[in-house]
């Protein structure tokens, strides 16, 4: 998979969002995150203001770098897949399209079985957009076009202005 930089469109954030509310309705969810593996909250439903998603979103992505390092050490690719069982709480945290982090925050309302079966499919209809998104960015790095407003800026554009 490719390791440029992920630009989010506002039409791929709309089907994003759109995916993430099913989900937090078919799977009875309290809460739910997405978040790239550098730690960056890309989108959130649910009862997000309790959180400190910056937090949320950094631990998160720790977490799944630290199960990384354990698949390694016993010859696996990664852990796809992590669960965490709380006193009230419950965490899902799955990796899509080995690019992000699904994150879902569930309680006794809902079932481990449930969350898991409406986050497979979610995770397929995410894994189509975030292809749809690296094609588009492919397509325009193509095109010599750049989403990022200081690409063409060179270091000599950077000393000029400050001498």
């Amino acid at each position: 998979m490719s390791t440029q930089q992920m630009v989010m469109y506002e039409e791929e954030f709309q089907e994003i969002t759109v995916v993430i509310e099913r989900l937090l309705q078919d799977a009875n969810a309290k809460v739910i995150f997405l978040v790239d593996k550098n730690g960056q909250l890309i989108s959130g439903v649910g009862d997000t203001e309790r959180f400190d998603t910056t937090s949320l979103a950094s631990l998160t992505a720790g977490n799944i770098a630290a199960t990384g390092g354990l698949a390694k050490l016993i010859g696996e690719k990664e852990f796809s897949i992590l669960f965490h069982e709380g006193e009230k709480d419950n965490l899902h945290i799955s990796i899509v399209g080995g690019r992000v982090i699904l994150v879902v925050l569930f309680d006794s309302r809902s079932s481990l079985g449930l969350v898991r079966l409406r986050v497979k499919k979610s995770s397929d209809e995410l894994s189509a957009i975030f292809e749809k998104l690296l094609k588009k960015a492919e397509d325009k790095e193509k095109r010599g076009v750049s989403d990022f407003p200081f690409a063409e800026i060179t270091d000599d554009d950077i000393d000029n202005l400050f001498s």
